[in-house]
């Protein structure tokens, strides 16, 4: 690999990491299955929310963000039904924080299966229109500022980014393990998460 194509792959990896790391619905979710210390479950989610970037990082670069600029109306229709979904997450959050039964890391309230967290782990990624503004439209037209070939490496290295993000926000929640043993601790996350998530929601019906 020459130094022209490294320079490219840490360019795109700077640039995307620079976006994920925001506080989102998606971390959120991420951070409090790794608290929870979910194993197999956890690993799948982390590589279902790096693989689905890789996906919409690739269309952004293939030109699929021209298409989304000729259609808003999808856009909208995502925007409604992420808003619904990211606030009614946000009632469920508040009601565990309320509940102060069952709050000890790796015996969560939210006590779910692998088909309902990979179903939840998809609506937080496809549902939310940021993720196509982000990685589709934002990163894509970056991407292909660069000449050639080089748009891909660039690519590679923002895709590179997003897999190290989740992997480190997934495993690096577990340290929090013992602070999470206490119920008060869980009370206070889910709170957050539930702040989070029911203020996204309602930005995306206000602010459009």
């Amino acid at each position: 690999m020459t130094a022209s194509l490294l320079q490219m792959m840490l360019l795109g990896f700077a640039a995307s990491l620079t976006l994920i790391v925001a506080i989102g619905a998606q971390n959120a979710y991420v951070l409090r299955l790794g608290v929870e210390g979910r194993g197999r479950i956890l690993v799948t989610v982390i590589l279902i929310c790096a693989f689905s970037d890789a996906v919409l990082i690739a269309a952004g670069v293939a030109g699929i963000g021209a298409v989304l600029e000729a259609a808003p109306a999808a856009i909208d229709a995502v925007r409604i039904l992420g808003a619904v979904f990211l606030i009614s997450y946000g009632v469920i959050a508040a009601r565990r924080a309320l509940n102060p039964q069952a709050m000890t890391a790796g015996e969560s309230p939210a006590d779910a299966s692998m088909k309902a967290i990979v179903l939840t782990t998809l609506a937080f990624t496809w549902l939310n229109p940021h993720v196509y503004l982000d990685t589709v439209m934002l990163l894509g037209s970056i991407a292909n500022q660069q000449q050639g070939v080089d748009r891909w490496w660039w690519a590679l290295g923002a895709v590179a980014a997003s897999f190290t993000w989740f992997f480190l926000l997934g495993y690096g929640a577990r340290l929090l393990g013992p602070l999470f043993a206490r119920p008060g601790a869980w009370r206070v996350l889910d709170a957050l998460i539930a702040i989070i998530m029911v203020g996204l929601g309602a930005g995306l019906i206000i602010g459009g």
